[in-house]
């Protein structure tokens, strides 16, 4: 369970969720039409060790009816992800932005693949531990940066801002910022200071994008108590339901507009629709389907 003070690598508690998220955007991008550009996800799970993760990346678990494993499921569910973001910075990089800052970057690989402009600074703030091993693993693979790119080895509850700013951090300039995948594992305070803090380092025409789960108690149905036994059943011990905070906490939506930002929201479902593709009917689903994703642009037109 969490603690206010921590801590992890990338094979233990919230860092672990790291290598499951670049385990499946490995899925994503394998296959003879893949959803996604990422060569390096699986290298990357394959030198964390993980045993259940490295299996499936590599193809060694079998698909069983009633398993309740969908590697297919996996895929899909995690290239809509990671094309919205992807896109996110693409088309805030086409509209003139040359300064990226991704938060809790983990193994997340676009500062090597994605087509940046020549121009443009990516920032990636993480763990010591984590910055540490991806940096070293990439460079052992051979990767290049498509960007400049800078790390701000730093805790997300310490001062990161101004570690931020040490790295060379512009605040007159506008940034894309992203927070993927990491609001249901901060506090609701905190949560709401990481937003203040991203709004006071941002200059007019800065933009930001998030994943937002409005609802933990998600994790606390019986959908997905049953799927979760499934999966352990198979290897996949780590259950994202005990990492998390629960609780009430501010809906982004309503924190981003009150601070002068101009948000466009689509849900889970219709970022799968969005995609072309069905999302699926089931309960597990279901109970998911109001996830939010959200872009929006400070001072400016909705995006």
């Amino acid at each position: 369970m969490r603690r206010d003070a921590d801590s992890w690598d990338l094979a233990s508690s919230v860092g672990a969720t790291a290598t499951m998220v670049a385990a499946q955007r490995a899925l994503a991008a394998a296959g003879p039409e893949p959803l996604i550009d990422d060569p390096f996800a699986a290298p990357l799970v394959r030198a964390v060790g993980i045993d259940v993760y490295t299996r499936l990346v590599d193809g060694q678990i079998p698909v069983t009816e009633g398993s309740g494993f969908d590697p297919d499921r996996m895929a899909q569910g995690m290239g809509v992800r990671t094309r919205f973001f992807d896109r996110f910075f693409l088309d805030a990089a086409a509209d003139g932005v040359r300064q990226a800052v991704i938060l809790a970057a983990g193994l997340d690989a676009r500062a090597y693949r994605l087509a940046w402009p020549p121009d443009t600074t990516v920032y990636e703030v993480d763990m010591p531990e984590v910055i540490e091993f991806k940096t070293t693993t990439l460079e052992q693979l051979g990767a290049e940066p498509t960007a400049a790119r800078r790390t701000v080895a730093v805790d997300l509850r310490d001062d990161w801002p101004a570690a931020l700013v040490a790295a060379g951090f512009d605040r007159d300039a506008p940034t894309a910022w992203s927070a993927e995948g990491l609001l249901v594992y901060l506090p609701s305070g905190a949560q709401d200071a990481l937003f203040d803090n991203i709004t006071a380092l941002s200059a007019p025409g800065s933009r930001v994008a998030c994943d937002f789960v409005s609802d933990t108690e998600s994790f606390a149905s019986e959908q997905w108590r049953d799927q979760r036994q499934k999966m352990a059943e198979l290897g996949f011990s780590l259950d994202v339901a005990e990492l998390i905070y629960h609780g009430e906490r501010t809906h982004i939506v309503d924190h981003l507009t009150a601070a002068d930002w101009r948000v466009d929201a689509r849900t889970m479902a219709q970022l799968h629709a969005d995609n072309g593709f069905d999302y699926p009917e089931d309960g597990l689903a279901a109970e998911f389907a109001d996830v939010t994703y959200l872009r929006a642009t400070l001072g400016g037109d909705a995006i």
